[in-house]
């Protein structure tokens, strides 16, 4: 039997998801918009915007925001610590994850750690 928590969660996060792929990237943009700031710091610009642009321009901040609380308190929580025990190598000690226990660096630290790599 599903969680209904991991399902309302899970639809909000593809829902994020979604709205976002839908979206236009501004990454190339923001290469020429970047000369264009003004004595006041702003750019003067008008845009062409989406239906789709401005539904996910309404609550990106805030889901942004969201994504890099959820980051941070993940890595407070998934962090190594000493496993204890007796080992071969006293200089490389093997270490656990505090949260879930798995050996260091753990999967959750790992899916973190790959998703910037990209």
């Amino acid at each position: 039997m599903t969680d209904p928590r991991e399902t309302r969660l899970r639809e909000h996060l593809q829902a994020i998801r979604a709205r976002s792929e839908k979206s236009t990237s501004w990454r190339s943009s923001t290469r020429y918009l970047s000369r264009l700031v003004n004595r006041s710091g702003f750019v003067p610009i008008k845009a062409r915007l989406s239906r789709e642009d401005l539904t996910f321009l309404t609550g990106a901040r805030d889901e942004v925001i969201a994504f890099a609380d959820l980051g941070l308190r993940l890595l407070e929580l998934h962090r190594p610590q000493d496993a204890g025990g007796i080992t071969s190598d006293p200089e490389h000690p093997i270490r656990r994850c505090r949260a879930c226990m798995g050996r260091w660096p753990c999967l959750t630290f790992r899916a973190i750690d790959e998703s910037f790599d990209h």
